[in-house]
């Protein structure tokens, strides 16, 4: 896939577009920290302009406001994201909506939701939900008429995903369920899926007994375990007991190596898009 962004990314050039993307960070969290780095090196790998933007974690809601207001208005800048999770003292749904939809690649702005929920294709699809749609489809998995069932109702991953698949079109037409923390009897549920999509935030919740024999699953979930055998002390697991489900499963996705790397691929997709449709407005 990113081979053939090389190809988009060389017309655009030709025409004098440099695609951008700017991260805005708030904050030391270890994992947002790997997250932004793997971000900058995509980009960079991709020929992709990008900037990296780090504010302390005592920095006030109006310096991270001023911040997204000075890159709405650059034009080297076609695509940006505010790092989640924020510190408390910040308005994380204020902060969303100050982002110009026409540069929010990570999808979350209700324009964009709204886009996405009716199958609007110049709307920006969340890259983690996107990122399973289009794994999916290119491992051969069509979801049409299939029953799909996504554990987690997340706004990143959860909601998007099901809309996705709900879709009219190639990588939808399947019919989804959606579970979460007040669902009852889960894996009941889960074991009438065909395809089993599972983010959650649980170390290892879906065991190989709530798995269909001839399922596919995706496991988005990335968890820190103690291990006191490794160096590091912990290792990473998903939402998924990968051993288990692994036996029952006809395919599954490994953690870490599985969903992540598409995520990082479709928000490099995303802004190409918004590159792509900034000439346009």
């Amino acid at each position: 896939m990113r081979a053939e962004l090389a190809s988009e990314l060389e017309r655009l050039k030709a025409r004098g577009v440099t695609p951008g993307l700017a991260v805005v960070l708030v904050g030391d969290n270890p994992a947002s920290q790997v997250y932004v780095r793997m971000k900058g090196r995509a980009c960079g790998e991709a020929g992709l302009h990008h900037e990296t933007i780090r504010l302390p974690k005592q920095a006030t809601e109006a310096e991270l406001l001023a911040v997204i207001d000075r890159l709405n208005g650059d034009p080297r800048i076609h695509g940006m994201l505010v790092q989640l999770p924020l510190p408390q003292h910040i308005d994380e749904h204020r902060v969303l909506l100050r982002v110009d939809p026409g540069k929010d690649v990570d999808g979350f702005h209700p324009s964009n939701v709204g886009k996405v929920s009716i199958g609007d294709p110049t709307g920006f699809r969340p890259a983690t939900p996107y990122g399973v749609q289009q794994l999916l489809l290119r491992s051969g998995v069509d979801p049409t008429g299939q029953h799909a069932v996504i554990v987690g109702r997340s706004n990143i991953v959860g909601r998007p995903m099901a809309a996705l698949l709900l879709q009219n079109g190639p990588g939808g037409n399947a019919t989804v369920t959606v579970c979460h923390s007040r669902t009852r009897s889960i894996g009941a549920i889960t074991c009438q899926a065909d395809i089993l999509i599972v983010a959650i935030g649980k170390p290892q919740f879906v065991t190989g007994d709530m798995v269909k024999p001839g399922a596919v699953v995706i496991d988005v979930g990335v968890n820190r375990v103690d291990d006191p055998s490794l160096k590091s002390g912990y290792r990473l697991v998903g939402d998924v007991h990968f051993e288990q489900a692994r036996r029952v499963a006809a395919a599954i996705t490994p953690v870490p190596g599985g969903v992540g790397p598409m995520t990082i691929t479709m928000l490099l997709y995303n802004t190409v898009q918004a590159a792509r449709q900034w000439g346009d407005r």
